[in-house]
């Protein structure tokens, strides 16, 4: 009897878990769903919380964000996966708020391989008219048939030394 009780209250958490899971696959349909949805789990206004389930939906298993900066005078690169990510810059972006706009793209597919150069400007607040970032993301997908899948987030803020070329800011 205690062995059926048990059984009993397992399967209904599981049917619950399994009910509250969100389907998240029209958001990896496309190129362009994809990368949408990456520049809108990441933004959102001071104290708003982030869809970091979706934000995780996005990339494949052993994904990499891979940011550009500087450690002790030198350039260099940060490997992370979506939770360390998440676990370095969640709470800044809730805490600050920050708003990822993409205004301009250059997209190249082979097959199911696509690269992009998507040039960034980014606010705290929705409301702000001038961006206190922007840089260009390298983001790196695959489609296995299904969806799209982030391999890579590959991206480099703007400095003096380093500012965005012409021909990937927009036509004014």
């Amino acid at each position: 009897m205690k062995t059926n009780i048990t059984l009993f209250l397992l399967l209904i958490t599981l049917s619950v878990t399994a009910q509250e899971k969100k389907d998240y696959s029209s958001k990896v349909t496309t190129i362009d769903s994809t990368v949408a949805t990456l520049y809108s789990v990441i933004s959102g206004d001071k104290e708003e919380a982030r869809d970091w389930d979706l934000f995780k939906h996005l990339f494949r298993k052993d994904a990499k964000l891979i940011p550009i900066g500087v450690k002790d005078g030198k350039t260099t690169v940060r490997y992370m996966s979506p939770s360390d990510y998440i676990k370095t810059s969640g709470n800044w972006l809730q805490q600050n708020g920050f708003h990822e706009i993409e205004i301009k793209r250059e997209t190249q597919t082979f097959g199911n391989l696509t690269q992009i150069f998507s040039t960034y400007e980014a606010y705290k607040s929705k409301d702000d008219k001038t961006p206190f970032m922007r840089g260009i993301n390298s983001i790196q997908l695959f489609n296995d048939g299904t969806r799209w899948w982030i391999i890579n987030l590959y991206w480099k803020q703007e400095s003096e030394d380093f500012p965005i070329p012409e021909d990937y800011l927009p036509k004014n």
